[in-house]
């Protein structure tokens, strides 16, 4: 899988799977990742970043020491700076957070939902999509000048459309 259309699918229904919003982050070096799509809240973006939550986030330190996914309510305890209670303000209720190393990359992405956990079902699901968009994007240095393009223009329309 290495075209566009494919990776818009799968951010698609990524989307359609998480009516809170998401954060992806891909290809993670350091506390950088190559490409960053978010569909949670402007307030809800605007008030993480200007509060400088990433590295305070519960579920972002989750996903740096762990594979594989575990639920929001898990981390509940190991939130002193209450993000997860911020998060909650703007209506990002319930979450899963999903952390993927493999082909010597890192990819960490949070989903949630307003009403209820996602189920076992729903997290496998969504696992295996958030794994094809990672190996999708993989080899991006070596992927075509209009793709490369393409993804980070998408991931810019995500983030701040």
């Amino acid at each position: 899988m290495t075209s566009g259309e494919s990776v818009s699918a799968i951010l698609k229904r990524l989307h359609v799977a998480s009516p809170s919003g998401f954060a992806i982050g891909l290809h993670i070096t350091y506390t950088t990742p190559r490409y960053m799509f978010q569909s949670y809240p402007r307030e809800w973006l605007d008030a993480y970043s200007r509060q400088g939550l990433l590295m305070r986030d519960p579920t972002v330190n989750w996903g740096f020491a762990n594979r594989g996914w575990v639920r929001w309510s898990a981390l509940a305890n190991d939130d002193p700076d209450g993000v997860m209670r911020m998060a909650a303000e703007h209506g990002i209720n319930f979450g899963v957070v999903i952390s993927t190393l493999r082909g010597g990359s890192r990819t960490i992405a949070s989903f949630a939902r307003p009403e209820r956990e996602f189920t076992d079902d729903e997290i496998a699901a969504i696992e295996e999509d958030l794994g094809r968009l990672h190996d999708a994007t993989l080899k991006a240095p070596f992927l075509s000048p209009s793709l490369h393009e393409m993804l980070r223009q998408m991931s810019i329309y995500l983030t701040h459309g």
